[in-house]
C-alpha cells in the first residue's frame, strides 16, 4: 500500500518515503563513509587527499545500482556493493582507505540514524502545526458549551475549548519528549567487528567523536551494535504520537455521527460520498488514522523483539530493524499528515453543541443543582432529592426544571432563578477557562 502510486498518499507522505526510499538509505551510507573518511583524516589516521578522493566518488548517481543489487543477492550483505563502488571511482591508493576500520553494521546503523534524523525533523514541523492549530481552537471555543460525556452518555457540560485543551496537552508532552528521544536514538554507530574499535588501536575513541560531530549526532560511551533500546524509544514515540492521534480521530467521528453531529471534517464538494447513497459526507481522514494508529502498535512489539540480541550481533534482527523502522516512520508521516489536514481544517458547530444540550430536558445539570441545594440540605439528602426528581422527568417525558418547580423540598431551598442559574451550563464548567490558560501558556 505505501509504495502503490494509487494508495500511498493514504498511508505516507511523499518526503517521508523519499527519506526512506532506496536513493535515501543509499544516500545516508555515503554520507556516514564519507564523514567516516574525513575524520581519519582528521585524526591522522588516513591522508587527507584519501578522503577528499573518497567524498569526490561517494556520489549517488556515480553508483551502478543493477551491480550492486546483482553483487548484493550474491554476496547476502548491503554495503559490501557499496564499497566496491566507491573503489572504482577512486584511485588506487584512496581506495585503500575506504570504509577503514569500519563493519557493515556501523555504516548501516548510522545511515539510518541519519534517515531518522530526517525523519523526526518532518514530523515534529508538522507537530508544531497541529500543536499551533489547537491551540487556536482552545481559545476560539474556550466558552461553547457542549455536553461532557463518560460511558457514551451525556454526564456534565464542558466546553469545546477544554475538550481541545486535553488533547492539546497530551500533544505538548509529546513534544517535550521529542528531546530525550533524540538525545538517547539519534547516537553514531561506529565499532568494528565486535565493537572494540582494535582496528584504530587507541585512536579509536577520537576518531568516534569526531565522526559524530562531522554527521551531528549523539557520540556513545560504548558500542550499541547490540544495544537497541535507543531505537525501541523512537518506534515507541511514534506510536504515542499516532495513538493520540489515533484517540483525537476516533472522537471526532463518534462527534460526526448524524445523531450527534457537533464537528466535521473538513468538507470539498464530494470529500466523504458513497458510491450508492447520494447525501453522505462520510470521515475520511478519520479511518485513515486510527487505521495507521492500530498498525503502529506492531511496530512497537517487532522492535522490541529486535532487542533480543545474541553476543556482539545478532543474527535475525538487523533484517527485522530494517523492516521496522522504515515502516514505523512511513506510517507516522500518513497519520500525521491527515491529522493535520483534520485538526487544521475541523468544522465545529456550536449551535449543534448548545441543542445537544438541551436535548435531555437539562437532565445533564442534576449535579449542578445538587450542589446547589447540598449547602443548605447536605449532600447525601441533595443527591437523594434531586435523582428522585431527575427519575420523574424522565418517566414523565417532562424536563428537570418543571419536576424541580413541583417539588417542595426543593423550592423550599431554592429561588426560580436560582434553579435557572443552577441549570445553566456556562455556570457549570469549573475552572476550564483556568485550565485551558494553564495548557495555552505551555504552547
Amino acid at each position: 500500500m505505501i509504495d502503490s502510486p494509487y494508495f500511498q498518499h493514504l498511508y505516507s507522505s511523499d518526503e517521508m518515503r523519499n527519506i526512506f526510499s532506496d536513493k535515501g538509505k543509499i544516500q545516508a551510507w555515503l554520507d556516514t563513509e564519507v564523514a567516516l573518511a574525513k575524520a581519519e583524516a582528521a585524526c591522522g589516521l588516513i591522508p587527507q587527499t584519501a578522503a577528499a578522493a573518497i567524498a569526490d566518488a561517494a556520489k549517488f548517481e556515480n553508483l551502478d545500482l543493477v551491480a550492486m543489487q546483482k553483487e548484493y543477492e550474491r554476496v547476502g550483505f548491503p554495503i559490501v556493493p557499496l564499497v566496491h563502488q566507491l573503489n572504482k571511482g577512486c584511485d588506487a591508493e584512496a581506495a585503500k582507505f575506504i570504509h577503514w576500520g569500519a563493519t557493515t553494521q556501523d555504516v548501516i546503523d548510522t545511515g539510518l540514524v541519519l534517515q531518522m534524523r530526517d525523519g523526526l525533523n518532518l514530523i515534529e514541523t508538522d507537530l508544531d502545526t497541529i500543536i499551533n492549530a489547537l491551540a487556536k481552537l482552545c481559545q476560539e471555543h474556550r466558552n461553547t458549551a457542549m455536553s461532557g460525556r463518560t460511558f457514551q452518555q451525556q454526564a456534565a457540560p464542558i466546553t469545546f475549548g477544554y475538550k481541545t485543551a486535553v488533547w492539546l496537552d497530551e500533544l505538548l508532552r509529546h513534544r517535550e519528549r521529542l528531546t530525550d528521544v533524540r538525545r538517547r536514538g539519534l547516537v553514531c554507530q561506529f565499532g568494528g567487528a565486535v565493537g572494540t574499535l582494535a582496528t584504530l588501536n587507541k585512536d579509536g575513541l577520537d576518531v568516534l567523536r569526531v565522526l559524530s560531530e562531522e554527521l551531528g549526532l549523539e557520540e556513545p560511551a560504548i558500542s550499541w551494535h547490540t544495544a537497541r533500546d535507543g531505537w525501541a524509544e523512537i518506534v515507541f514515540w511514534l506510536s504515542m504520537v499516532c495513538t493520540t492521534f489515533t484517540k483525537i480521530a476516533t472522537e471526532v467521528a463518534t462527534l460526526m455521527r448524524t445523531e450527534v453531529n457537533e464537528v466535521r471534517e473538513p468538507y470539498t464538494a464530494g470529500r466523504g460520498g458513497s458510491s450508492t447513497m447520494p447525501q453522505k459526507r462520510n470521515p475520511t481522514s478519520c479511518p485513515l488514522i486510527i487505521a495507521i494508529g492500530n498498525r503502529m502498535r506492531d511496530c512497537v512489539a517487532s522492535q522490541l523483539t529486535a532487542m533480543l540480541q545474541l553476543h556482539e550481533r545478532d543474527v535475525a534482527t538487523q533484517p527485522l530493524e530494517w523492516l521496522v523502522m522504515p515502516d514505523a516512520f512511513v506510517m507516522a508521516s500518513g497519520c500525521v499528515k491527515h491529522s493535520k489536514e483534520l485538526l487544521c481544517g475541523l468544522t465545529i458547530d456550536a449551535e449543534k453543541m448548545r441543542q445537544n444540550l438541551e436535548m435531555g430536558g437539562g437532565l445533564l445539570m442534576s449535579e449542578s443543582v445538587m450542589m446547589g441545594l447540598a449547602p443548605k440540605v447536605g449532600r447525601g439528602i441533595a443527591h437523594d432529592l434531586v435523582g428522585k426528581t431527575s427519575a420523574s422527568a424522565i418517566d414523565n417525558g417532562t424536563t428537570l426544571k418543571a419536576e424541580i418547580l413541583q417539588t417542595d423540598s426543593i423550592m423550599e431551598h431554592l429561588s426560580e432563578a436560582e434553579v435557572d442559574e443552577l441549570l445553566n451550563p456556562l455556570n457549570y464548567t469549573g475552572v476550564a477557562s483556568e485550565m485551558i490558560d494553564r495548557v495555552l501558556a505551555r504552547v
